[in-house]
């Protein structure tokens, strides 16, 4: 009787399960979680990535392959890597730096460390423009490196969880990633494989949607839009003459913000971490994309209105110098987009000069960190700096506050700012306060803003030509990243970069500049003579340029970067990370790169 029971308990579990099954199957739900399904597919790429690198790379690199039959296998290995790219990028990237990141030393300044690079990138250099057949040890050693990255990769994978918000914010960032990174040539700088690339990237995305966009109809808009891209990406390969402005306009952004759209139809949570580009953002362009606070160091450091006026006024209050003559204001004036005009400003005593250009406050904000030379993580560390700076103000912030505490209306303002705190004004309330007013000091509402978000009259049609060469044959894009322009690494925007370009000491370009900058502060080779990338936002104002100010017009750094920078110059200078071969802009090109730029 007992077993009978059993027999029977069993028939109709079978049951109930069958019909679970047939009624999933009827209302076109998958059978697991589109995110399930979705890992498999990354995982059975991953695995097809290692296989092929063995077998059509390194097994024939080390038997004698000819170098087409090894570019050939390298750019199949890439495409495979750009549908991993948007989760590896998003869950490990420090494996994916290592994986697909920059030929350049990764630095570790807080050991004074460089570590030599590896990966795609690096096995690029080997096989473009030429392969160097000597070099068929080096190579099948890179290859190999690359390989134990990808099982490192495939190991990680295997035990992340994976949620469907996870899905959707890696997806959106991929789409970024593309449009900032991908179509400028930054990780494909010799092969020029960008636009193909981006292709294929795109068709990844639409597989990975392919089981959300089953469970809802609004999943067919989206999915048609992938494939308008991807097609337009297709029948446009060629690099130079690639239209970024309109695929970009007309294809990237309608991708991004449709992901977005679908993601909330299906009521798939959206993100609520603190990010310098916002988790909710439908595009790069948006008002408010950006957050400056993300760059705050805790949540009692991000701005409110009362310690933004406080840090206003002492902005244009010359208490912070030592001889109450020179106020913030004086050097960063806000009608030269806070700056001063001059190639170098006087210091506080104006029997000399300070060491560098006074560089712009506007998006100082979103950058992770200050002064050209990058010494300083935080924008309250930077005003500690510069107040004590014997040149620049020769003050001290706890002098500062002492004075400040005798004036009854800042005591007011600072208990207004900080009502949490009950005791004197401290240094790093003042720190604070002007970090607050400084990050307020988010602008990105140019013509270039507005032509991106659809006003097709905001740009010329020579300001548009101007754009595409920045981004493509100029080479300016994959150092100055869009939107801000600056050197901080889209899409995350956690990094901000250096590069070494060997300015020279004065406009006839017969001599390198001395200032050593990174290397003073760090001490490794590769760091000697670079300077933080700076925005180019509003450079029409910020005249002079560079970090020593050396060029007056935009004409004069044009004309720098089409020589190939220092090296082409004739300085030497092994250590540039600035591309040396002369870029061949003809004299129409460099105007349009120049009215683009007065544009931002």
């Amino acid at each position: 009787m007992k077993q009978n029971g059993l027999v029977l308990a069993g028939i109709c579990l079978v049951a109930v399960l069958t019909v679970s099954f047939l009624s999933i199957r009827q209302s076109g739900q998958p059978l697991f979680r589109p995110a399930e399904q979705l890992k498999g597919q990354v995982a059975r790429q991953l695995d097809s990535l290692d296989m092929r690198l063995e077998q059509t790379l390194l097994i024939p690199a080390a038997n004698g392959a000819t170098p087409d039959e090894l570019r050939r296998a390298f750019l199949d290995c890439r495409r495979i890597y750009k549908g991993i790219e948007p989760f590896s990028e998003y869950f490990f990237p420090a494996t994916s730096r290592l994986i697909n990141g920059p030929p350049l030393p990764e630095i570790e300044a807080e050991e004074n460390k460089a570590f030599e690079p590896e990966g795609f990138q690096v096995i690029e250099e080997l096989l473009y423009p030429e392969f160097d057949t000597t070099q068929r040890e080096v190579l099948t050693g890179e290859t190999r490196k690359l390989r134990r990255e990808v099982a490192r990769c495939r190991q990680l994978w295997a035990v992340t969880e994976v949620t469907d918000a996870h899905v959707f914010d890696a997806l959106r960032l991929q789409v970024f990633r593309i449009l900032t990174l991908g179509i400028s040539g930054f990780d494909t700088p010799l092969c020029q494989a960008a636009i193909p690339e981006a292709a294929v990237s795109m068709q990844h995305i639409r597989l990975y949607l392919h089981g959300y966009a089953k469970t809802q109809p609004a999943g067919d808009t989206l999915i048609h839009q992938l494939e308008a891209a991807v097609a337009y990406l297709n029948q446009h390969p060629d690099f130079n003459s690639f239209d970024r402005a309109r695929f970009i306009r007309n294809y990237a952004n309608p991708v991004s913000e449709q992901l977005l759209a679908f993601q909330q139809k299906l009521s798939v949570p959206v993100l609520t971490d603190r990010r310098p580009l916002r988790p909710s953002a439908a595009t790069l362009f948006e008002n408010g994309a950006f957050d400056a606070d993300a760059y705050a160091t805790t949540a009692d450091a991000r701005m409110n209105p009362a310690k933004v006026a406080l840090g206003r006024k002492l902005f244009f209050d010359p208490v912070l110098s030592g001889n109450s003559q020179r106020s913030c204001a004086g050097c960063h004036q806000p009608g030269r987009a806070f700056t001063d005009g001059l190639v170098k400003s006087k210091t506080l005593t104006g029997d000399g000069l300070v060491a560098r250009n006074t560089p712009t406050l506007l998006n100082a904000a979103l950058q992770a960190a200050q002064f050209y030379d990058m010494r300083t993580p935080t924008l309250e560390s930077q005003s500690f700096d510069v107040v004590h700076n014997t040149g620049e103000m020769n003050g001290s912030l706890r002098q500062v506050a002492a004075d400040l505490q005798r004036s009854p209306a800042y005591v007011a303002l600072f208990k207004k700012a900080f009502p949490a705190h009950r005791g004197a004004i401290e240094p790093a309330h003042i720190q604070n306060a002007l970090a607050a007013y400084e990050r307020t000091l988010v602008s990105l509402n140019s013509r270039f803003d507005h032509y991106m978000r659809g006003n097709d009259r905001a740009l010329s049609a020579e300001e548009v030509y101007g754009f595409n060469l920045f981004m493509g044959k100029a080479k300016c894009g994959i150092c100055h990243f869009m939107p801000l322009f600056n050197g901080t690494v889209p899409p995350t925007f956690a990094k901000t970069e250096s590069e070494v370009i060997g300015v020279p000491a004065a406009a006839d370009n017969k001599k390198p500049d001395t200032d050593i900058g990174r290397y003073a502060y760090v001490k490794v080779e590769p760091l000697k003579y670079a300077f933080k990338t700076p925005t180019l936002r509003h450079i029409g104002q910020t005249a002079p340029y560079m970090h020593n100010g050396v060029y007056r017009t935009l004409e004069e750094v044009v004309d720098f970067y089409d020589q190939g920078g220092g090296t082409g110059l004739g300085f030497v200078l092994d250590n540039q990370t600035l591309p040396a071969e002369p870029l061949k802009l003809t004299k129409g090109e460099k105007k349009a790169l120049v009215a683009f730029l007065k544009a931002l």
